[in-house]
């Protein structure tokens, strides 16, 4: 496993995992996932894994209560992270949410403590006052927020008075936003990009094609499995195929490696069970070269999905069968 080269009180592992799927039985998974969300973590253990995600919303605090029964005594080893759902995030709520995730999750202080969503009545600097009491008592080590853009991450810094250690963006191959100025900004001035959904939930592991769509409510509501996309990601899946042959790895690992190529991104996908864990994990390991970095680009950037309104009428299409 590779770390992130940062001043952090623990070391904060490229690669992580996300539990969103943990408790949350819109993906599918069945009723036995449980259990195999506990071997997961504790695969993830042995792998070096130690950034562990998880929020007070996935499952309505299951996420939160089953990652932590799985880590058990390791708790305090590894990065703990969750997210506060900011419904009405003024000070005294973020503490008092805060208080709930971490009985829930069974530590005496949460490690990374991220705002989920910016909310658009609610200034940050409420929110981060919270934040920055749960930091002086000891409740909370570091604080970080998700889906800000750079304006506002940089309000949130500001508004707290310490550094606002990450921001969790959706960041893929196919959703490159953040290259545009997280990232750099991240790189810069010592902060993280946590990369959720960084195989497009999937998207981009070559598992589906037109004929093959994915099962799973969370899935079919994302407009890039739209048969008409899932054929125009053609080229992408075969040249993420082309680049993995060379490394004797799968596309999900090169798709990853594609993240991580960034020294200051993380990426903390999902996974189905212990083996996909392990696969994960792996891409940290694998370097791209130069000339397979921007093949992958080249096709990245030829991917033209129907997404936004377009994508409506052919998702209704495509649930009714027709």
């Amino acid at each position: 496993m590779r770390y992130v080269r940062l001043d952090t009180p623990k070391p904060i592992s490229k690669i992580g995992l996300g539990t969103w799927q943990f408790g949350s039985k819109e993906w599918g998974y069945g009723p036995e996932y449980e259990r195999r969300a506990a071997e997961i973590v504790r695969r993830a253990l042995d792998l070096g894994v130690t950034l562990f995600d998880t929020a007070e919303l996935y499952g309505f605090g299951r996420s939160e209560r089953i990652l932590g029964a799985a880590l058990g005594d390791d708790r305090g080893k590894v990065v703990v992270a969750s997210k506060i759902f900011p419904l009405l995030p003024v000070a005294p709520v973020v503490q008092q949410r805060a208080v709930a995730s971490a009985a829930r999750l069974g530590v005496d202080g949460i490690d990374l403590y991220q705002v989920h969503q910016a909310n658009p009545v609610v200034a940050d600097t409420t929110t981060m006052r919270g934040m920055r009491s749960l930091q002086d008592v000891g409740l909370v080590g570091e604080v970080g927020v998700s889906n800000y853009g750079l304006r506002r991450w940089r309000f949130a810094e500001a508004a707290l008075g310490r550094r606002v250690l990450s921001n969790q963006v959706r960041y893929s191959m196919i959703d490159r936003g953040p290259e545009e100025d997280l990232i750099p900004y991240a790189e810069q001035a010592g902060r993280i990009v946590i990369a959720y959904s960084p195989l497009a939930q999937g998207f981009l592991s070559g598992r589906y094609d037109a004929t093959n769509p994915p099962a799973g409510a969370v899935r079919r509501a994302n407009p890039y499995f739209l048969p008409e996309n899932l054929e125009r990601g053609a080229q992408l899946i075969a040249t993420l195929r082309e680049v993995a042959d060379a490394h004797d790895a799968t596309p999900s690992q090169i798709a990853l490696a594609y993240v991580l190529r960034h020294p200051n991104v993380v990426a903390i996908p999902g996974a189905s069970g212990v083996e996909q864990m392990e696969r994960n994990a792996a891409a940290a390991e694998i370097d791209l070269t130069d000339d397979e970095y921007a093949a992958l680009v080249a096709a990245a950037h030829a991917f033209r999905p129907v997404t936004g309104l377009a994508a409506v009428p052919r998702m209704v299409r495509a649930r009714l069968g027709k």
